[in-house]
């Protein structure tokens, strides 16, 4: 839309605040019409960043721990797996298939007693994995070896069980020898050697990592393993090699993919995050009222000019044209202020929420309760793009209407008596 010199003369005036009471209050309801477009705009994104960073961070932690699919033996063994994870490593698509081993068991120490999750790994596949090697807090996984009774735990764990790096943590099996009272549990005690954080808490709080032949030995297991682990290239189409995976598998054990696995989670994610941004689009949608009505208001306020500047030679397109874009800039000011106040917000999330948890002494982001460890963020451009075309449209519609009245304006009713 090009504006002619006189009209942008207008158009500029009509933005500013005039002399008399009625002009500056029209123009303050202008002012909350683009703090509310602003505020709008900055409440969708950044809930839908914190949104998709939930759902990109938990899926890469999941992943990074169990793989974009498992295969699972019968009874929790799977002989000869050398040959199924060299099988499955022949499916196209598939980057990797890592042997390991995943027990549910007890962990005890210093008196306390806790369900852990033992897993027995490669020593190269420990080192290799990034959400484990790079969430190292004390100790090292340099200090695990086969035969070595050296464990590496969870964070959380470690502080359940007041254990660190030197200390002891005894692992109970249920599995134990048969005895003529019974089956004793087996248990065997091992030196911490790690402390680490995957950044969520259910795995923080209760893994247990160790090498794969420690745990076969503990286990019981001689040289099966209980899972294999595989990693594809595009997750979002794992359903392409899952068919290949089950027939490797069968007769043997199972395969399910990460959807399966984590379902209830992701799937809970989506219908949120499908809601959120439609409730937080009503904002917007409020705020477009909010600049209808000052639209509204400041052609009747502007209906003697109007009348003049038409008897003057004023066309009624050029009035459309000034009061559309009074609207649209009112908007588009809302918009960029929003966009700003989104990427402040982001960029110091964690801080704010710290600081609103010390100031009202609550727990606002608990991770037992939301898995992660600290709030995540993730913007989407396309999103982003979306939400600003979205308020930008209902902004330029919401002037439509006012614009058409004042064009509509007939000067001689209005200047008859003057």
């Amino acid at each position: 839309m090009i504006l002619n010199r006189y009209e942008r003369i207008i158009a500029k005036r009509y933005l500013l605040p005039g002399k008399g009471e009625g002009e500056r209050f029209i123009f303050l309801v202008s002012m909350i019409s683009l703090g509310a477009v602003a505020l709008g705009v900055a409440a969708l994104i950044i809930v839908m960043s914190v949104m998709n960073g939930f759902r990109a961070e938990l899926f890469e932690k999941t992943a990074g721990l169990n793989g974009h699919a498992i295969m699972t033996g019968y009874d929790g063994r799977i002989e000869g797996w050398q040959a199924i994870a060299d099988g499955t490593r022949k499916v196209p698509g598939v980057t990797s298939a890592l042997p390991l081993i995943e027990q549910p068991l007890m962990a005890s120490a210093n008196g306390r007693v806790e369900g852990v999750l033992v897993r027995g790994m490669r020593l190269s596949d420990i080192r290799e994995n990034p959400v484990l090697s790079g969430g190292v807090k004390s100790g090292s996984f340099a200090n695990l070896r086969p035969g070595c009774n050296c464990v590496a735990i969870g964070t959380r764990l470690a502080l359940q069980l007041g254990t660190y790096p030197g200390g002891e943590i005894s692992l109970i099996s249920p599995d134990g020898r048969a005895t003529p009272v019974g089956t004793v549990p087996r248990i065997v005690s091992y030196t911490v050697a790690a402390t680490f954080e995957v950044g969520v808490y259910d795995y923080d709080n209760a893994f247990v990592i160790m090498p794969m032949e420690d745990a076969q030995t503990f286990m019981m297991l001689g040289d099966a393993v209980s899972n294999i682990e595989i990693k594809v290239t595009d997750p979002d189409r794992i359903d392409d090699q899952m068919p290949a995976l089950r027939q490797l598998i069968q007769g043997r054990g199972e395969a399910v993919d990460w959807r399966s696995m984590n379902a209830a989670i992701f799937e809970a994610l989506e219908v949120e995050r499908v809601a959120m941004f439609v409730v937080l689009s009503l904002i917007i949608l409020v705020a477009v009222f909010n600049i209808l009505s000052s639209l509204i208001m400041l052609v009747r306020a502007k209906t003697r000019d109007i009348a003049i500047l038409r008897t003057m030679g004023a066309s009624r397109k050029g009035m459309m044209k000034v009061f559309v874009t009074v609207g649209t800039t009112i908007g588009s000011l809302g918009i960029a202020f929003g966009l700003l106040l989104g990427a402040i917000f982001l960029f110091f999330r964690q801080p704010i929420v710290d600081a609103i948890q010390w100031m009202t002494g609550q727990n606002l982001w608990d991770p037992s309760v939301r898995f992660l460890s600290e709030l995540p963020s993730k913007t989407d451009p396309v999103e982003v793009t979306a939400i600003v075309v979205t308020a930008f449209v209902l902004s330029f519609l919401s002037t439509l209407y006012p614009a058409w009245k004042a064009a509509s304006t007939d000067p001689v009713q209005v200047l008859r008596y003057e």
